[in-house]
């Protein structure tokens, strides 16, 4: 019984991050260029409403982590859900810059509170239940979403449909999401404001470093991650690419939890996230250093298949470092991953528009994430402690996933 709650917990964590952030937050990049075609944006207008919606995300992760929040978590996770699906389907019938502006970024806050509060409430359950390695089922959520949503626009697009069509569309599968992780997720009647008074402060010295890797990661993926699929619309040698390279970037995603939490249970999560951030900085590198068929797609399976990691890797120490509510230690970390979002998007199309290029902007890019690998070396290694409450059974070789490690000062 406790095994089948586990899954179905994981299962409507998948959904309501595929529902908020995969399809909610993502789902701009694919409908962007029609998008520059039809009403003539410049890339810098294009970056603006990107950091708009990151913006909104930063703003929502403050709000998450406000310990006087009233209400229940799940409360707050169901409606910034539907949020989410009402500002997607509003980009269709927007018309101004400042309608675009004010509902990505409303957006983004629904996102980011979904991405906190859906966090704590399955990695909680899951700790509970002894079953933490779920949490990649969760985290997947955010490659399906993505694939779902590419899938959806690039037919859609085929069949000759507007862009206001394609945030229709997206916003109604969206809506359609929201209902089935209200079905799936557990209904525990826990008061934020409850877990606010009784939880303290995370004071982990070692939390700044992870903080500031977190936040220079964000923003070290997220220029490829906005404009991939514009530079291959862009690109002659790539163009024939366009219904397809999100739709790729979204499947190097799904799975990519799993493999770099089996990584880190191997190398530690501190040396998984380093060697991520390498991998994630030869993708972006080879998205402007290679224009060709094989470097696009080469680097949409790179970042696709490490900024999901990346983000779990980190959500997943935070959580191991908090010292109070996760939810609290959660948030910051957000927050900073969205100060860095903010930057990147707005920095990339100014100076696009200036040189006529992603270059300069991307190897921005990989220097941010060379330096975030170079601080999670910095943060204390784990030594696993299996058999302890909330980790997985002894494993033959390698270490186990979930809250029950020492730190190897």
């Amino acid at each position: 019984m406790r095994s089948a709650h586990a899954y179905r917990t994981a299962l409507g964590g998948l959904i309501a991050l595929a529902s908020a952030i995969g399809i909610g937050r993502f789902v701009y990049t694919p409908i962007l260029p029609p998008m520059i075609e039809a009403l003539e944006l410049s890339k810098s207008a294009a970056g603006l409403i990107a950091s708009a919606n990151f913006l909104g995300y930063l703003l929502g992760a403050l709000l998450a982590a406000w310990p006087g929040l009233p209400g229940s978590r799940r409360a707050w996770l169901l409606g910034s859900l539907a949020v989410s699906a009402i500002t997607t389907t509003g980009m269709g019938i927007a018309w101004t810059m400042v309608q675009f502006l004010l509902l990505r970024c409303i957006g983004g806050g629904a996102s980011a509170v979904v991405l906190v509060l859906a966090s704590a409430i399955v990695l909680e359950h899951l700790a509970e239940a002894r079953r933490p390695r779920l949490s990649a089922v969760h985290f997947a959520g955010v490659g399906i979403g993505i694939a779902v949503s590419a899938i959806l626009v690039a037919w859609l697009l085929r069949t000759g449909k507007p862009w206001p069509w394609l945030w229709f569309a997206s916003g109604i599968s969206s809506g359609l999401a929201t209902i089935a992780a209200a079905l799936l997720l557990p209904d525990k009647r826990t008061s934020t404001r409850h877990v606010g008074r009784l939880a303290g402060p995370a004071t982990d010295p070692a939390l700044p470093r992870l903080i500031a890797a977190y936040g220079l990661f964000g923003f070290g993926y997220v220029i490829t991650a906005t404009f991939i699929v514009a530079v291959v619309r862009g690109t002659p040698t790539t163009r024939a690419l366009e219904p397809v390279i999100w739709i790729v970037f979204g499947l190097a995603a799904a799975p990519s939890v799993a493999l770099w939490t089996w990584i880190g249970s191997r190398l530690g999560i501190q040396a998984a996230f380093a060697v991520a951030c390498a991998v994630e900085a030869v993708g972006v590198l080879a998205s402007v250093a290679w224009p060709a068929a094989t470097g696009t797609v080469l680097a949409a399976i790179l970042v696709g298949g490490t900024f999901m990691g990346l983000t779990a890797l980190g959500l997943v120490r935070a959580r191991e470092l908090a010292t109070g509510d996760p939810r609290r230690v959660l948030a910051l970390m957000t927050a900073a991953f969205g100060l860095g979002q903010i930057v990147g998007p707005g920095f990339a199309g100014v100076v696009s528009d200036r040189l006529g290029g992603f270059a300069v902007p991307s190897m921005a890019a990989v220097f941010a994430l060379l330096i975030a690998g170079a601080l999670a070396l910095r943060v204390p290694q784990l030594r696993p402690t299996c058999g302890a409450a909330g980790a997985d059974r002894p494993r033959r070789r390698g270490g186990c996933w979930g809250r029950a490690s020492v730190p190897r000062r």
